[in-house]
């Protein structure tokens, strides 16, 4: 699935898109064509999808190892 980093956008389009709430739609026309249909999802199941941090723990090891590599590289 495609996916558009809202920083790449210009500041208009993001904010509109951010403005968004649950359920809305926005109607993406080009030249007075309807080109694409963006439905909000519900929150709660962006909530469910997004993937779980990792432990404190694994993510201090993961922060000490890139550091080392980053010393060991300058």
């Amino acid at each position: 699935m495609p996916q558009i980093d809202l920083d790449d956008l210009p500041p208009r389009v993001a904010k509109a898109l951010e403005a968004l709430t649950s359920g809305e739609e926005m109607v993406l026309v080009r030249g007075g064509a309807v080109v694409a249909r963006l439905t909000v999802a519900d929150a709660a199941v962006q909530a469910a999808q997004a993937p779980e941090p990792p432990p404190e723990s694994e993510m201090k090891e993961i922060l000490e190892h890139f550091n080392a590599m980053i010393h060991d590289e300058f």
